[in-house]
């Protein structure tokens, strides 16, 4: 049964330019500008009328566009639930401008030794992200360790969670990695990784959603019955301001938004493609977490079952859901 018919989430590209190379990630790849200030404000009010609550802005390295406070100001004063994931290397020298404008602050650790990550990110960037978490700290933001997990590092889930996560009260958010396109992240995780992963998330300060398990070992979203909501759930804004379809990383068609966003998302051509999520060749076998985490949210199905003692788990140690009311 469906239980929200509107979209709830926007993630809004302000560039695809990034300061790190990492393996599992393409974005870094392609030339891209940077997000215009009038754009998000227009872009920021039909939001609001197409029910939205929630805009990530992302990237690329977000922290990249030196507007972002600016953005997420905006997009905090309207109400929305705003939500950034950094890598660190700026996050330091932006630190004092973004406080408070972030609700949910990811920084992305993916093990507790510097060589494992770096390489992994193609950037010296282990040492920044240590630093992040001490700024951010002196500043009294609450940031999240986003930890992307393959088989080579899972077992650096104790290591991080014992000496970074808990003595500095943070939550610990595991992100299974997942493939797109031509984007290889080597063995996918065997059932015996998935329950490690799975008792894993039900320690305090650890946030998984069970509905990402519960996905990959039913061998993803299957054309003939979807489970996917990208585009009925989620819309996405490239740097160029077009409206991406059905999803960013199967992208199949863009549409400029041309300052009207509202209308364009109601069109019938994107209505129609839209239409196809979860459908099309592409979207077999697909476990993209930054569409099925919305997916899950607004339709009774085990995965919203498996994925929902997760999401109030989170929800109450952030204190987003206070902010959910006052909207």
């Amino acid at each position: 049964m469906r239980l929200v018919r509107h979209p709830v989430l926007c993630n809004y590209y302000v560039t695809y330019r990034c300061n790190a190379k990492c393996s599992f990630c393409d974005i870094w790849e392609k030339p891209s500008p940077y997000i215009q200030l009038a754009d998000v404000e227009q872009n920021l009010r039909d939001l609001k009328r197409l029910g939205v609550s929630v805009i990530d802005f992302t990237g690329g390295e977000p922290l990249l566009h030196r507007q972002l406070p600016e953005f997420l100001a905006l997009a905090h004063d309207m109400g929305f639930i705003t939500t950034v994931t950094t890598n660190g290397l700026l996050y330091p020298k932006y630190a004092e401008r973004l406080r408070g404008k972030v609700d949910m602050l990811h920084f992305s650790l993916d093990s507790s030794e510097k060589e494992q990550h770096d390489k992994g990110r193609g950037v010296a960037c282990f040492d920044f992200v240590l630093e992040s978490i001490r700024v951010a700290r002196e500043l009294g933001e609450r940031p999240d360790i986003l930890f992307t997990v393959f088989p080579e590092n899972l077992h650096q889930l104790e290591a991080v969670y014992r000496d970074i996560t808990q003595p500095n009260g943070l939550m610990l958010i595991i992100n299974p990695a997942f493939e797109y396109n031509a984007v290889a992240t080597g063995e996918q995780l065997s059932d015996a990784e998935l329950d490690y992963l799975s008792a894993f998330g039900k320690r305090p300060g650890v946030y998984l959603n069970e509905g990402f398990i519960g996905l990959r070992r039913d061998g993803g979203n299957h054309v003939a019955a979807p489970v996917c909501r990208a585009a009925s759930t989620t819309l996405v804004i490239s740097p160029s301001n077009e409206l991406v379809l059905p999803c960013y990383h199967l992208g199949t068609k863009t549409f400029p938004v041309e300052g009207n966003l509202y209308e364009l998302y109601r069109s019938e051509p994107v209505q129609q493609l839209a239409a196809l999520e979860g459908r099309l060749p592409q979207c077999e076998g697909c476990t993209i977490n930054c569409y099925m985490q919305p997916s899950f949210a607004v339709e009774t199905s085990k995965y919203f079952w498996q994925a929902l003692p997760s999401t109030l788990k989170y929800n109450w140690y952030k204190g987003t859901w206070k902010r959910m009311l006052a909207r």
